[in-house]
């Protein structure tokens, strides 16, 4: 009788589990530069789905980014569907050096990345004002690419270790093994209003609403150097016309500092004493940012 009822409990316990897995999307669209679309849809999905892009590091995969943080088990609580896109080119590193990324509507990476998201949308009825995009490394500066040249798809974005919108612009590749690396060390200077004009140019004529914006770095990451992240801010900035308005000393936690651009709902810095490459994803600071929590 015990031996039964413990039988039980264990097959309860498993219809609990979760079936959700991260699969393989072969045909999802135009596909200029061949990547990869990986998804994770949870056993519950919301009506109509926020949707968020996620975007994985130089030399990474879509299936260790899946891995390396924590939003997957937030889906599975919320609902909301996550795109895992997927580069082996260029040592698995994102094309944000490319005109064509760098473009609306110009094809590269950026491309197909869009294309992973209008089939999702049209698969599972998701919301299209609920769509995000987040990032480490080469996938935040990514992330800061996909918001400059693509304003009318994303509603918010969050970057870990990136670089501003077309920083890298001009060089060879985009690579930590590539001789240029002016632009990850920080040293390509402009103005804020030239570092907006990247954004501004990568979309012509647009005039709607800017993706809202989180740049975290490590002030002691030597790889992408800090300086990149305030060259971010000041892009963003510029773009939302908005003025640093207030620095919080252990926000969001112990040796952190925000940084707050006009009332904090569209641009927020995040800077980490010690923390090097690449700074830790904060899942719940990014949700909330996202409006995906309370």
């Amino acid at each position: 009788m015990r031996l039964l009822t413990a039988l039980t409990t264990l097959a309860s316990f498993g219809g609990l589990a979760s079936a959700a897995s991260l699969a393989q999307v072969q045909d999802f669209g135009q596909n200029p530069t061949s990547i990869q679309m990986y998804i994770y849809v949870p056993d519950k999905v919301a009506a109509n789905p926020a949707i968020i892009v996620a975007l994985h590091p130089c030399g990474g995969s879509a299936q260790g980014w899946y891995s390396g943080t924590k939003l997957p088990s937030y889906a599975d609580q919320l609902g909301f569907i996550l795109i895992y896109p997927g580069t082996t080119h260029m040592s698995n590193c994102w094309d944000v050096q490319n005109p064509a990324s760098l473009t609306h509507g110009g094809g590269g990476d950026a491309g197909g990345i869009i294309s992973m998201v209008q089939y999702t949308l049209d698969k599972y009825s998701g919301d299209a004002s609920k769509v995000f995009v987040m990032g480490g490394s080469s996938g935040a500066m990514m992330t800061n690419v996909m918001a400059g040249s693509y304003p009318d798809v994303f509603a918010a974005g969050a970057a870990f270790s990136g670089v501003a919108h077309a920083c890298f612009a001009g060089a060879e590749s985009a690579t930590p093994m590539s001789q240029n690396q002016t632009c990850a060390q920080g040293k390509i200077q402009h103005t804020a209003t030239e570092w907006g004009n990247y954004v501004r140019n990568s979309y012509p004529g647009y005039d709607g609403p800017r993706p809202r914006m989180q740049i975290f770095h490590g002030n002691a990451d030597n790889l992408v150097y800090p300086e990149c992240a305030h060259q971010a801010l000041s892009q963003w900035a510029d773009v939302f016309g908005l003025q640093l308005t207030a620095k919080n000393a252990n926000v969001p936690s112990n040796g952190y500092t925000q940084e707050v651009y006009g009332d904090g709902t569209q641009l927020q810095g995040f800077f980490g004493d010690g923390v090097g490459h690449i700074a830790p994803v904060n899942e719940p600071v990014i949700l909330k940012f996202f409006g995906l929590t309370s």
